[in-house]
């Protein structure tokens, strides 16, 4: 492979998507690129489709596009996890109310939260809506319960108590079951298994999770080994530090050829404090150190101020506390949401937390050098595309974690 700063033009491409924290079929990636890239090729003058997967492996879609003059073959794959998450999630109110203690103790205990403050409140506001909610919510069961028991006593005396325990818990279980029905609007019960899975370990990976970040590995060092001109890396949310550890085992064992495609990493609304300022996360924070300083590898991180789930333009690796001498990754950038989307989209999608957390993978009314489509299907390198780009004035970069120790 070349330099980062490669700058040959790309007419095969393998994009391999690392979603999120998320319970649903990967189909729903496949779905928003085609609604979202065939709106960006209809506002910036492009042209781009979608067709089934050619290649075996995991589930994807292939697409063809007309880009800057050129035409470019792209086969975008879905690196799932969305069956560990399913596995993950508490079934049960009390469940979840357990995992509540065990997260808001591994951050508080441990000093992470006030350290993430400094950083972004917006994300360590979205992490402890779930715990206050989840206790709102159990203040209202009892006023339902106690409620019950006072109007039982008020009608039979002292035998009211007898059946106002029973019913008012009844009632009060019923309550809570119908607020968990509906999360798909609140996220209360979502956010909460996100957060505490990230937390359970104290920053390690669980062993299900380490087996398939090695799955993962496996198919992109296949792809490195084929005949194409990029390969790229795209890590959203929390699926950005499982991009960074895979790529960094790849390089570390040697799987990433001298004389093979280009490699990207573009990671998108990076939560990567969230679990790298944890006690345990000596693995991650170990990663971090080594990717930032490899030439085998373009890496281009972006946030944006207006999303309110992310860790906007605070440089993953420096406010970790590992910026190794010689530094070079990521480029911090950002999409800055108030410029690339028209006034009335960004007044429609402004107080849509999660909306706007997936906006990176969406189309922008007014796309300025950051454009998904053109990243994944157009002819250009990440690193071509990227070079000479100067890395956002309002980044942070002040080391902030207490933990900077790195596996061995």
């Amino acid at each position: 492979m070349e330099q980062a700063g490669d700058q040959r033009q790309v007419r095969r491409r393998r994009v391999f998507y690392i979603p999120g924290y998320d319970p649903i079929h990967p189909r729903r990636y496949r779905e928003l690129y085609r609604k979202e890239g065939a709106a960006q090729a209809a506002i910036s003058g492009y042209a781009l489709s979608l067709s089934p997967k050619g290649t075996p492996g995991p589930y994807g879609w292939h697409v063809s596009a007309e880009i800057e003059g050129a035409r470019v073959e792209t086969e975008v794959e879905v690196l799932v996890w969305s069956d560990i998450v399913r596995d993950s999630m508490a079934n049960t109110l009390a469940a979840t109310y357990r995992q509540m203690l065990r997260t808001a103790w591994a951050y508080i205990g441990s000093g992470a939260l006030w350290r993430l403050m400094r950083l972004r409140k917006g994300p360590v506001i979205a992490a402890l809506y779930p715990v206050g909610a989840l206790v709102a919510l159990a203040l209202a069961a009892f006023c339902v319960v106690a409620g019950v028991v006072w109007a039982c006593v008020a009608l039979f005396g002292a035998w009211g108590w007898s059946p106002g325990v029973p019913v008012g818990l009844g009632l009060a279980y019923a309550f809570m079951s119908w607020v968990k029905a509906r999360d798909g609007k609140t996220f209360i019960f979502y956010l909460m298994h996100d957060y505490g899975y990230s937390a359970q370990s104290g920053g390690e990976n669980p062993s299900e999770l380490e087996a398939r970040m090695f799955e993962f590995g496996k198919a992109i060092a296949a792809a490195l080994q084929s005949e194409t001109d990029e390969v790229l890396v795209v890590g959203h949310s929390s699926g950005a530090h499982l991009g960074i550890s895979v790529l960094a085992d790849l390089i570390r064992a040697g799987q990433v050829p001298g004389d093979g495609p280009a490699l990207g990493l573009l990671t998108l609304g990076q939560v990567v404090p969230m679990v790298s300022f944890l006690p345990k996360a000596a693995r991650l924070r170990a990663d971090l150190a080594f990717l930032a300083a490899r030439e085998e590898i373009a890496w281009v991180d972006v946030t944006a101020p207006g999303d309110g789930c992310a860790f906007a333009l605070c440089d993953p690796v420096s406010v970790s506390g590992v910026a190794p001498e010689g530094k070079r990754w990521p480029l911090v950038i950002s999409a800055a949401f108030t410029q690339t989307l028209s006034p009335e989209r960004w007044r429609a999608l402004r107080w849509r937390f999660f909306r706007l957390h997936f906006q990176y993978l969406c189309a922008f009314d007014r796309p300025g050098d950051y454009d998904y489509f053109r990243i994944t299907a157009g002819p250009q390198t990440l690193a071509a595309r990227f070079a000479g780009r100067a890395p956002s004035k309002s980044r942070i970069e002040v080391a902030v974690s207490k933990y900077t120790s790195v596996a061995a």
